[in-house]
């Protein structure tokens, strides 16, 4: 007589194929549960691998990218602030050259890496978030029953790539923005040095502006944070398989490079003007100072286009594509590389 119980068959078209790669293999109801729970703590530790291998490469991409361009990073902020504090009639004379060169006479040439410390601490965390988030936010958009049944429609598909960045984008920045402050502080400051480092940044602002002065411009950075890193996934995304469809033989990284250079300068240019807001309210009453914008998040908008003009928004708009050209495009190249020598 023989025994009912096979271990792995499923029925496809009428016939039977072995999932465990034994053809007609018969074992007993024991053998087949202890197998079933091997195949899942397999799975569960696979899992956990790929996680941490993931929040690994975030983290290291986030790095390795920031310090590159930090200097441009820089820049980028200084520019940002000028309409804070200075004469607008002034900042026609702005320039980068000009100003890189001042950074280098006033402040050494180390200055250009003023607080990437900081950033580092911020970007670390912050990246390995985001991506991490990104990867269940669009498995889990991928599961909704509406979305499930479009799979294969680009539309459906670019939602979810969407959705899943802003989502992304919002979980990372609500976990890291305190450091995300302190970073700008640090990075703002010139001549006069109010903050000696993070720690010194961390408690000086809790003491003079109370813990929620660790938060100032959050409402700004979640408006701007969400379709930043939802245009900049949705973007690389989409233009990556695109290109290895036409073009699989293409290396892996020179194509994530270009393809997350392109999301980056399409991110940046749609969410600058909230980017620049973030940063001013950011510096409110640091090191001192009288506050400058004494109004929520629109009223700062108004208060900038009324005294610079619609281009007061967009300050510092060339060196940040500068920076985000490389910027983005080394951090999916690195992202990408590191998850292929990890699962290997």
């Amino acid at each position: 007589m023989q025994m009912a119980a096979r271990a792995g068959l499923v029925v496809e078209g009428g016939g039977q194929r072995s999932l465990n790669g034994v053809q007609g293999g018969v074992v007993d109801g024991g053998a087949a549960r202890q197998f079933v729970e091997q195949k899942q703590s397999l799975y569960q530790q696979q899992s956990q691998i790929g996680t941490v291998s993931q929040l690994l490469a975030g983290g290291v991409a986030g790095a390795v990218s920031k310090t590159c361009t930090a200097p441009l990073a820089r820049l980028t902020i200084l520019f940002q602030v000028q309409g804070m504090h200075t004469d607008v009639a002034t900042l026609s004379k702005a320039s980068i050259w000009r100003e890189a060169s001042r950074i280098v006479c006033e402040e050494g040439f180390r200055a250009f890496w003023k607080g990437n410390l900081v950033t580092i601490a911020h970007r670390l965390p912050y990246s390995s978030v985001s991506f991490y988030a990104y990867e269940r936010y669009k498995n889990l958009l991928q599961s909704v029953p509406g979305l499930e049944s479009h799979r294969e429609s680009i539309g459906a598909d670019v939602c979810v790539r969407l959705l899943g960045g802003g989502f992304a984008g919002i979980t990372a920045a609500s976990f890291t923005y305190p450091l995300d402050l302190v970073r700008t502080r640090l990075a703002a400051q010139t001549n006069v040095t109010y903050y000696r480092g993070i720690w010194h940044a961390l408690q000086t602002i809790c003491r003079d502006e109370s813990a929620f002065g660790l938060y100032k411009g959050l409402g700004a950075t979640l408006l701007g944070v969400g379709p930043s890193i939802a245009i900049s996934f949705s973007v690389y995304e989409t233009l990556r398989c695109s290109w290895q469809t036409r073009r699989p033989q293409d290396s892996t990284a020179l194509v994530s490079l270009a393809c997350g250079s392109l999301s980056g300068i399409a991110s940046s240019t749609v969410t600058f003007p909230l980017d620049l807001v973030r940063r001013r309210k950011q510096l409110e009453g640091a090191g001192g100072r009288a506050r400058v914008y004494n109004s929520g998040l629109f009223g700062t908008f108004q208060h900038i286009v009324r005294t610079e003009g619609f281009r007061g928004l967009y300050r510092g708009i060339l060196p940040e594509y500068y920076k985000v050209v490389p910027s983005v495009g080394i951090v999916f190249m690195t992202y990408e590389t590191i998850k292929m020598l990890l699962s290997e």
